[in-house]
């Protein structure tokens, strides 16, 4: 029995109020349909001097809380991999909580069972998105309370470049000579690809999803271009921030936001220097072991009900083999 036209277009209209209603509170839009990414609330992060850092016990020592979904948490985590600081900065990796929406601590640190406690016994305001990365130093003292150091990942990847590292030879992913054009390409990356593909899947209508495809692919295209002119890596000879901030989204690509961003103008073996560039950044074993695309698909997946009311986790190939493939012949 089919059912009547007139129910049809009422449960169409009925369904598309109530995403709308979802949407606003998952991620907020102007008046276009345009997603905004709420700003943070601190990016006042400093970097603290060796001696600060040497003597403290493993419980005393300032920590990194990342999510293992989050790309934004990812770029800190690779930085942190890269310039081994695990000896002066500790990571601790949080939970996302499907039916919550928050960020859980398992097991709980400073009595805080979620991040959102964490904030709160920070001090921090109720009304700021208790949001990963977080950079939290805990007190010292009894009594005294953890302070939130920094939560702005653009900001807190050049805070830990400079963090003390116990290893000689910690690389310099932001030099002096570079900085103008690392620079360019975070005015680049981060509006039109970082910040891209959720406004490709967040988009309110088309006209709002078209520009930001549009936008999305040109900035790859210009990726591609410069690579194949001044390579390896997008500031040429030497791996820098650029590439770390870069990284994140285009490794999720094929896992997430081509299936469910509607990321899918080209797939990204159309851009063949960037295939090769995300072949070359995934061969580092200490950025491969931060990749857990079994976790990316369950959170993305999962917790964006708006976008996936059915919450089904799709399969997915392996990680590696998808990287690792060669491009398709023309």
């Amino acid at each position: 029995m089919s059912i009547p036209p007139a129910i049809v277009s009422a449960a169409r209209i009925s369904w598309k109020w109530q995403w709308i209603q979802l949407m606003n509170g998952l991620a907020p839009a102007d008046r276009e349909g345009n997603y905004l990414r709420p700003p943070s609330q601190h990016k006042n992060a400093q970097v603290p001097q060796e001696n600060d850092l040497k003597n403290l016990s493993t419980e005393q020592l300032p920590k990194l809380i990342i999510g293992r979904s989050c790309p934004w948490a990812h770029r800190t985590w690779i930085v942190h991999q890269l310039r081994g600081l695990d000896s002066r900065l500790k990571v601790l990796i949080a939970k996302a909580d499907h039916n919550s929406g928050r960020w859980q601590l398992e097991p709980p640190w400073l009595g805080c069972n979620s991040l959102l406690d964490l904030y709160k016994h920070s001090g921090e305001s109720p009304s700021h998105r208790a949001t990963v990365p977080a950079l939290i130093k805990p007190g010292l003292t009894k009594g005294e309370r953890p302070q939130l150091l920094g939560n702005e990942s653009a900001q807190l990847v050049e805070v830990l470049n400079l963090w003390p590292s116990s290893k000689t030879d910690a690389p310099d992913l932001s030099p002096l000579t570079l900085q103008d054009e690392i620079n360019t390409w975070q005015n680049v990356l981060q509006p039109y690809v970082n910040d891209g593909v959720y406004r490709c899947g967040f988009a309110r209508n088309q006209s709002s999803y078209d520009k930001a495809s549009r936008e999305l692919f040109q900035a790859l295209e210009k990726a591609n271009k410069s690579l194949s002119k001044k390579g390896p890596w997008l500031c040429g000879s030497k791996m820098t921030i650029a590439d770390v901030r870069l990284f994140p989204t285009l490794i999720r690509w094929e896992m997430v936001y081509a299936p469910l961003f509607g990321c899918t103008y080209k797939p990204l073996w159309a851009f063949p220097r960037l295939w090769e560039w995300r072949k070359r950044f995934f061969s580092n074993p200490l950025v491969s072991k931060t990749c857990d695309s079994d976790a990316w698909r369950n959170d993305y997946f999962g917790a964006l009900f708006p976008l996936r009311p059915s919450s089904i986790i799709p399969s997915g190939s392996n990680l590696s083999s998808i990287v690792n493939a060669s491009t398709p012949s023309p």
